[in-house]
């Protein structure tokens, strides 16, 4: 079995290295080519033995560097053999439409979805157009607080206008003539009037209230009418009785009272027998 890293390597015994020349070789001419691991980048048919390939499958490929360009961006040519009849398939890249062209030794199968048969080139105003309108689509939150925010505004302005409509129509009455203050001069003395009015009525009757039927004026018992007989006789009554009363009452006793516990045998419908002695 041999090693993995070959570290020494066989001589024969008739090497002579003094035979190796360098040499120059001529540089290669042509377009640079390269070989490279790929992917069928989509569906095809192969022309000659009719073998279809499908998207994905891997190949060995040879890339080649065009002199095309699209924008500056170089175009890449690949070259790929058919898996039934090795019959050599060439495809380049599309820059422009971000895909892959077929050129030649297989048909690109049918796409739905790449149909544009029935679509014809935009032109570069066409194209922006369609852009605004797309720009418009997605920006329909914007406009939705657009809307809001001048109906807010319309609103301002309406209470503005309401507001200087109001103020311009107290000024004409105010500004019209005195009629309006005079007016309301006359209906404060009105009120005033009309209180002093009910307070000189409220005091009549008062004072009818506190005369008697012969139209003196009811007098205020004071602490002078206190000293006469009745009240002295009364209140002398009053005593005695309260201090015939606090002799009669017990005097006051801390001792603590034993209460007697209830007997809840009957109530139980327990009997008790009697004592023999």
């Amino acid at each position: 079995m041999s090693e993995r890293k070959v570290l020494q390597k066989y001589y024969p015994p008739d090497f002579d290295p003094s035979k190796i020349v360098r040499t120059r070789a001529p540089k290669p001419t042509g377009p640079k080519v390269q070989t490279v691991r790929l992917m069928a980048p989509f569906s095809m048919k192969c022309t000659s033995c009719g073998e279809y390939i499908y998207k994905g499958r891997k190949f060995n490929a040879r890339k080649e560097t065009t002199e095309e360009k699209y924008y500056s961006i170089a175009i890449y040519r690949f070259y790929i053999r058919c898996t039934r009849c090795s019959g050599e398939i060439t495809f380049k890249t599309d820059p422009k439409n971000m895909d892959y062209m077929c050129e030649k030794g297989a048909k690109r199968n049918f796409e739905p979805w790449r149909d544009t048969t029935g679509n014809k080139e935009e032109s570069e105003e066409e194209r922006l157009d369609r852009l605004e309108r797309e720009e418009e689509e997605r920006n329909a939150m914007v406009e939705l607080e657009t809307k809001t925010l001048d109906a807010k505004r319309e609103m301002a302005i309406a209470d503005a206008l309401d507001e200087i409509r109001t103020r311009n129509a107290r000024n004409e009455r105010v500004g019209s003539g005195n009629e309006g203050v005079e007016g309301l001069v006359g209906v404060r003395d009105e009120r005033d009037e009309e209180r002093e009015r009910a307070e000189k009525e409220d005091e009549e009757a008062a004072r009818r209230a506190f005369m008697t039927e012969m139209g003196e004026k009811v007098r205020r018992i004071g602490e002078d009418d206190v000293g006469d007989g009745a009240g002295v006789g009364v209140g002398e009554v009053g005593k005695g009785e309260v201090d015939k009363d606090r002799e009669m009452m017990p005097p006051p006793t801390f001792k603590r009272a034993v209460k007697k516990k209830k007997d809840l045998s009957a109530a139980l419908g327990i009997k008790k027998r009697p004592a023999l002695v």
